[in-house]
């Protein structure tokens, strides 16, 4: 059995000790993107339509470039690439991965057409809702919608946990969309153990990423004064220091899941150079 604290302790130590290798790439991949995106909603605050589509798009790319950060520490910490090599693997990788998480996004946006497709079925005025008014919604689609969303939230977790090594796969073995059932037949019997490992993370690194920016931006608003709406310097500030956050616990994912991996496939005794292609 696969034990959580043992895939912590070598995912710590792996971070320890490739520190210096793992830093470049978290600042280019993590820490510059959230940065930049952090004053993204201050600058949409009165924009035009054509600028709110621009900002977007960066964010799209930015999202795109953290991707491949994470394939490179992946690649680092499965242990078959230096920080030279590491590049060159995420960049080699990064189309099939791009294509896997395509496929996960859009299997998770049907599951969720039941609520939109129950409340278009029922009447209800969907560009209303979509402007985030009520529309009348009656005690009844309330219920519906808080308890299909809470079992949606409940079954993801889940879902994630059996996807969870799906990266790791498409890195190592050299799999596509093959690596989705790969994932799945490595997790199975691991699912509980974990969830309970990216829940916890997932409260973290929100609690985290709250208290830098309530703390921080209440003494930069202080500081520097608050210029009003849009970005200023006390937002600028405050975005920095919450990126350096959020680029802490961005480096954990792909670290935990590739070490995961590792404990999986020695756990179904794997040999890791003749997985199938």
């Amino acid at each position: 059995m696969v034990k959580m604290g043992t895939v912590w302790d070598r995912t710590a130590e792996f971070l320890s000790d490739n520190l210096a290798a793992i830093l470049p790439i978290a600042l280019l991949a993590f820490f510059v993107p959230a940065s930049i995106e952090g004053n993204f909603e201050a600058a949409m605050t009165g924009a035009s339509a054509g600028f709110k589509a621009l900002l977007y798009g960066i964010q799209f790319a930015f999202a795109l470039v953290s991707m491949w950060g994470g394939l490179a520490i992946t690649a680092m910490a499965l242990d078959i690439a230096s920080e030279r090599s590491a590049a060159n693997i995420a960049t080699r990788r990064f189309l099939p991965a791009l294509i896997v998480s395509l496929v996960i996004f859009a299997a998770a946006c049907v599951l969720v057409l039941p609520i939109p497709g129950v409340l278009a079925a029922s009447g209800y005025d969907m560009a209303a809702l979509a402007r985030g008014e009520t529309a009348g919604l009656s005690k009844q689609m309330a219920g519906f919608i808080v308890v299909y969303s809470l079992a949606l939230v409940l079954f993801g977790f889940w879902i994630a946990a059996r996807l969870m090594v799906t990266t790791p796969v498409v890195v190592r073995e050299n799999r596509m969309l093959s690596a989705i059932g790969q994932s799945w037949s490595l997790t199975r019997g691991a699912a509980l153990r974990i969830v309970g490992v990216v829940f916890l993370y997932a409260i973290v690194s929100w609690v985290a990423g709250l208290a830098a920016k309530t703390v921080f931006g209440s003494i930069f608003t202080l500081a520097a004064g608050n210029d009003g709406e849009g970005v200023n310097l006390a937002s600028v500030m405050t975005s920095i220091v919450v990126a350096a956050v959020q680029s802490a616990f961005m480096v954990i994912p792909p670290a935990f899941t590739a070490k995961l991996y590792l404990a999986l496939t020695a756990q179904a005794g794997f040999r890791y150079g003749e997985a199938a292609a």
